[in-house]
């Protein structure tokens, strides 16, 4: 019982999309609120190419955000269907957040997806990301076209960086104060839904793709097709993974695996170690290239992929 009469708040839940252009900092942006490296992040556009969850978990309140695939003007069969998995998105949350740049022109991708979030019907804010790219000058006429309505009309524009973490806090407190009266859908501790699987995947995918040019990042798929605890000789927990890494031709293997096969051998050993921080115990990754013609264009292919 209560004896200090007053009423103690509800815990507040819900779910909130983080939806935008390709390469407006979604991923970043989730990792900064739930305070650890659940998505992957690249330079490279289109990077993310499903819903990942990652779950921010306080006393009050508990809060899942879906990190969605940019929107964008698809060129292969699976940009179509990460497309979709975005906008199917927009009506399944309680709070959507599009995110746009503090340092660029809106332009016509920005305006598309404001007009598929108003269509929806969900509450809405526009998150203005990369104030850290931005002068005051740039910020200001940013905001003041936004005010105007040029995208449409937000509950609420929020500034932020969110790879300094700038006015992160203030688009938390924003979201949480708007989420009802709710359960808690994931246990205390639990920052990402996706299974050691994905993540061991994401991580080498990431690692594959840092600093690789012109198509060959749209062309690596990777799949943990084989996972197992086992002990190490000390008796200690052992995650041993096999990932498959599929590019789309031979010449794309061999950019892959590098000279000696040094190139995979240091993408797989930072993402074991990715792995390692984010789970809590020791990782065995073991890693093999295949090439897979065209997977991106092929139905079969991509259903065989998960995609």
């Amino acid at each position: 019982m209560n004896h200090s009469g007053v009423t103690p708040l509800a815990f507040r839940s819900g779910f909130v999309t983080l939806v935008g252009r390709p390469n407006v900092g979604k991923s970043t942006l989730m990792n900064a609120i739930v305070g650890q490296k659940v998505s992957i992040v690249a330079d490279q556009p289109q990077t993310t190419r499903a819903q990942i969850r990652g779950v921010r978990t306080t006393d009050a309140s508990q809060v899942v955000f879906l990190d969605t695939p940019g929107i964008h003007r698809p060129r292969t069969l699976l940009g179509e269907r990460t497309n979709q998995r975005a906008i199917e998105s927009l009506g399944s949350v309680d709070l959507v957040c599009l995110l746009v740049e503090a340092n660029a022109e809106l332009g016509p991708g920005d305006r598309f997806i404001a007009e598929l979030i108003h269509g929806v019907g969900t509450p809405a804010f526009c998150v203005i990301n990369k104030t850290d790219k931005a002068d005051r000058a740039q910020l200001v006429d940013q905001l003041a076209r936004l005010g105007a309505g040029t995208l449409g009309d937000f509950e609420a524009f929020v500034p932020v960086s969110a790879r300094t973490g700038d006015g992160v806090d203030v688009l938390i407190g924003e979201i949480e104060a708007r989420m009802s009266a709710g359960p808690r859908y994931y246990p205390e501790g639990t920052i990402t839904d996706q299974p050691e699987s994905f993540l061991a995947a994401e991580f080498l995918r990431e690692q594959l793709i840092a600093g690789a040019r012109e198509e060959l990042p749209h062309s690596i798929a990777v799949v943990v097709d084989e996972l197992e605890m086992r002990e190490t000789r000390r008796g200690e927990p052992l995650l041993a993974l096999r990932a498959v890494v599929r590019v789309e031709r031979d010449s794309q293997k061999g950019i892959v695996i590098g000279r000696g096969g040094e190139r995979l051998k240091s993408a797989g050993t930072a993402a074991r170690l990715e792995l390692e921080r984010l789970l809590g115990v020791r990782v065995h990754l073991e890693t093999i290239v295949r090439v897979d013609p065209d997977w991106q264009r092929r139905a079969h292919a991509l259903d065989r992929l998960g995609f």
